[in-house]
C-alpha cells in the first residue's frame, strides 16, 4: 500500500534561487531515496510543505536515514526550518 510523508517548513525568505535548488537538487535527492514522486508546495509567503509519495511504508522506513540527511542538508544550506513531519498509508485516492 502506498505511503505519504508530509513535512512542513518555515522559511526566512522564499527566493527564485531556492525554488530552483529545490527542483534541481532536493527533489532528485528525495527520489533517489526511493520516492515515487515529490511535490513541494508553497503554502504561504514564508512557508512550504513537501509531499513525498512512497510505494510502501517499508520503502519509506528504509529511506529514513537518507531522508534525515537530506532534511539536515536543507536546514544547513537554506534559510529554513522544519516545523513538523507526518506520514501515513494511503487508504483512498482518485
Amino acid at each position: 500500500m502506498a505511503f505519504i510523508t508530509l513535512t512542513h517548513w518555515t522559511c526566512k525568505e522564499m527566493t527564485d534561487d531556492m525554488v530552483e535548488i529545490a527542483r534541481t537538487t532536493f527533489v532528485p535527492m528525495i527520489k533517489s531515496a526511493g520516492a515515487d514522486r515529490v511535490e513541494m508546495v508553497q503554502t504561504g509567503d514564508l512557508s512550504m510543505s513537501v509531499v513525498t509519495h512512497w510505494p510502501s511504508a517499508e520503502t519509506a522506513s528504509q529511506a529514513q536515514a537518507k531522508i534525515t540527511e537530506i532534511r539536515a542538508k536543507a536546514t544547513n544550506e537554506l534559510p529554513m526550518t522544519m516545523d513538523s513531519v507526518q506520514g501515513g498509508e494511503v487508504f483512498a485516492q482518485g
